[in-house]
């Protein structure tokens, strides 16, 4: 999910040249807006597996600028009408079969969406990594036979953050993510988030599969699949609003 939502529109060739040689807070912020666009859409699909049971999920997206984004799920139809609306510093979700909109405080934030093993914050990208942690690179070169740079990313002392280091690997020529991982405070490894199968939406090279497998259950695991992705288009004016949340 954070949606996982640049500022903007910017084709493959020249994003790679101006990306070229940024310190390590920039190319942070890349990652960290690697979905975003002055606006976009789309439509994915999060498949959960667990021990007992797997379902999938289909939904639209919608975000603008950083700190707009609508979740809406389409399918199956149990959790049809299920929405999650992030507007400013506020975050809601709406119950369709109890016709309700609950308002969520910070503590939930890292609690799992929806049953998955992706937290709120994942999905409508609430905390902004560069802002909340010191990031160094801590590793270039080539690892596994693929080109690299690594980041290390400690917390800041106010940063109300759940992890106690997150270590994230870019692909050196064009710094989409490969791998995250995941340490609590302990600085033990909780989780492992990997992208894979690049695809071009919308003139972008994004990873179009984002998978997260929790350290305490690695025969489990969360999966999206980004169908279709649409960058900087004119979006409705009342769409990040409560009351389009609950049609």
């Amino acid at each position: 999910m954070k949606l996982i939502l640049i500022t903007l529109a910017l084709t493959v060739s020249s994003a790679n040249a101006e990306l070229r040689g940024r310190t390590a807070k920039e190319i942070l912020d890349y990652v960290d807006d690697l979905f975003r666009g002055d606006s976009s859409k789309g439509r994915m699909t999060m498949k959960i597996s667990t021990k007992h049971w797997t379902r999938t999920l289909s939904m639209n997206f919608w975000g603008e600028g950083k700190e707009k984004s609508l979740i809406r799920i389409l399918s199956p139809k149990k959790e049809k009408g299920t929405a999650t609306l992030r507007a400013g510093n506020d975050i809601w979700n709406y119950l369709p079969k109890v016709r309700r909109v609950i308002k969520l405080p910070s503590s939930m934030m890292s609690a799992s969406w929806m049953g998955s093993h992706f937290t709120n914050d994942d999905l409508v990208k609430e905390t902004r990594m560069a802002d909340d942690f010191d990031t160094k690179v801590s590793f270039q070169g080539e690892r596994e036979g693929v080109e690299i740079v690594e980041l290390t990313c400690i917390p800041k002392e106010e940063a109300v953050v759940v992890w106690g280091k997150v270590v994230i690997a870019v692909h050196k020529d064009d710094l989409t993510p490969i791998v995250s991982h995941y340490y609590d405070e302990d600085l033990d490894l909780a989780r492992t988030m990997t992208f894979s199968e690049l695809r071009v939406f919308g003139g972008r090279k994004l990873p179009a599969r984002v998978s997260i497998i929790p350290s305490d259950k690695p025969a489990e695991a969360t999966v999206i699949t980004y169908e279709e992705i649409e960058f900087d288009l004119k979006l409705p004016d009342d769409l990040f609003t409560l009351r389009n949340l609950q049609r």
